[in-house]
């Protein structure tokens, strides 16, 4: 779907777009599809008109018209996505209907539209990026839970039952029916946390009588006899434990493995956040703003999603209301706010792809859905490629990716700064900090400024 696209005024373009002869004609199958249900024409049931007395009722006129008023939005958002144009206002359409079903056709359409900002320099800002260090806790707390894993089971002699020992116990239910050598550790949640606390301090051979609530309101009882209680007998930390639970040879191979893994998983997250720092510095040097229109679609967008993501688990939003404690009308704030942070670092970071000349081939597309056919398991990458090009979803793809890579030339040149340097910065006050006449900030709902 070609489209050409003409400024016509400040922050006003006219887009013509041409539609193919294959998408006219699905569109006017569609229409008459729906309109074979909706009118009624004398011996014929709503959507068994056959195609020829359609045409001759209604014309070919009516017909058109229909097929255009149903597919045109859809051609135009399309067309303006890849044209990377982001409309704030109703498009006005300009176009004489289409002279038959098998032929190309064209439109124009003429909106108002939200203008990339104008940024920084974006090698001069500083963001504040934390150092990896691994707490010795934390390499601790791993080594304890390997003991944990492998540690042996011993009586507890004499002493009462302790959060963290295994009890053998009996148990007898309300109704009578008992259910013998039941093997509970204290602590590992398996039984009620009513009984497991009341088991907390028996000692072997002794019998209680528990009372504990039900998913109903009601309540029921058990009785339970404990029969032994065993105590975890831990290893030592030496290298027999590195040797029989590990594949090293060594405590110290051990430790320095934990401690590379917890360095990756730790630098991954300053990683994340760090990009995230950026874009958002990014958006606040530049004074980014985001357009009213803009953000209550997005917001929609994403209120829509939420909903089907919570009907997928059998929950309506109402009920998540109700559970919460909130109200529709916070939420809807919520999701304002960010929308009006996504649109902001979209509309930043599109400006840097536009400013370094960003651009993302037929070829990276197509690289990219191989990568990702091949961690999902997908064979036949070659297939997939061929269904994203004949549903159009490559430009999509392709926006993603080129967003992705504004995103990694920034990190790249941003400078990072250590964060108490970064928080000292901030409390001290500089000229550049008093906010001139007229300068406005981030809109999120409730502020009485509007972009």
């Amino acid at each position: 779907m070609p489209t050409a696209v003409e400024n016509v005024g400040e922050n006003r373009v006219r887009l013509t777009v041409d539609v193919s002869p294959d998408q006219v004609k699905h569109a006017v199958e569609h229409a008459m599809s729906d309109l074979s249900e909706s009118v009624k024409i004398p011996g014929f049931r709503k959507g068994k008109i056959p195609t020829q007395v359609l045409v001759s009722r209604l014309g070919k006129e009516r017909i058109y018209a229909e097929a255009v008023d149903s597919h045109i939005g859809g051609w135009f958002w399309s067309a303006a996505s890849r044209s990377r144009v982001r409309p704030v206002s109703d498009p006005q359409y300009e176009f004489e209907l289409p002279a038959s079903a098998d032929d190309a056709w064209s439109f124009s359409a003429t909106v108002d539209v939200q203008a990339l900002p104008e940024l920084v320099d974006w090698t001069t800002l500083e963001v504040p990026r934390a150092e990896v260090e691994i707490p010795q806790e934390a390499v601790d707390a791993e080594i304890e839970a390997l003991r944990d894993s492998v540690a042996e089971l011993a009586p507890a002699g004499d002493r009462p039952a302790q959060p963290g020992d295994t009890l053998l116990v009996d148990l007898v239910d309300a109704d009578g029916e008992t259910q013998t050598d039941t093997i509970v550790e204290l602590g590992g949640g398996r039984l009620a946390p009513e009984i497991e606390s009341a088991l907390v301090g028996a000692t072997a051979g002794e019998t209680k009588q528990i009372d504990f609530p039900l998913a109903d309101g009601s309540s029921s009882k058990v009785e339970i006899t404990v029969r032994e209680v065993q105590e975890k007998v831990l290893p030592e930390v030496d290298d027999e434990l590195a040797r029989s639970a590990s594949e090293f040879d060594s405590m110290a191979e051990l430790k320095a493995n934990i401690e590379g893994t917890l360095r990756e998983q730790l630098d991954a997250e300053i990683d994340a956040a760090f990009r995230i720092s950026a874009v958002d510095e990014l958006v606040r040097a530049s004074a980014v703003q985001p357009a009213l229109p803009l953000v209550r679609t997005r917001a929609a967008d994403l209120l829509t999603g939420f909903a089907q993501s919570l009907e997928r688990r059998g929950i309506s939003l109402d009920t998540y209301l109700a559970a919460s404690g909130g109200n529709a009308q916070e939420l809807e704030r919520q999701m304002v706010l960010e929308a009006a942070v996504s649109v902001a670092r979209e509309l930043a970071l599109e400006a840097l792809a536009e400013k370094a000349g960003i651009e993302i081939s037929d070829d990276d597309v197509e690289a990219y859905i191989r990568e990702e056919a091949a961690a999902s398991g997908e064979t036949d990458a070659e297939g997939v490629i061929e269904d994203v090009w004949a549903h159009g979803q490559q430009e999509s793809i392709r926006e993603d990716l080129r967003l992705r890579a504004a995103l990694d030339r920034l990190v790249a040149d941003v400078k990072p700064i250590a964060p108490d340097l970064a928080e000292a910065r901030d409390k001290l006050w500089t000229p550049d900090k008093e906010k001139p006449e007229g300068e406005t900030k981030l809109w999120t709902p409730g502020s009485k400024e509007t972009p």
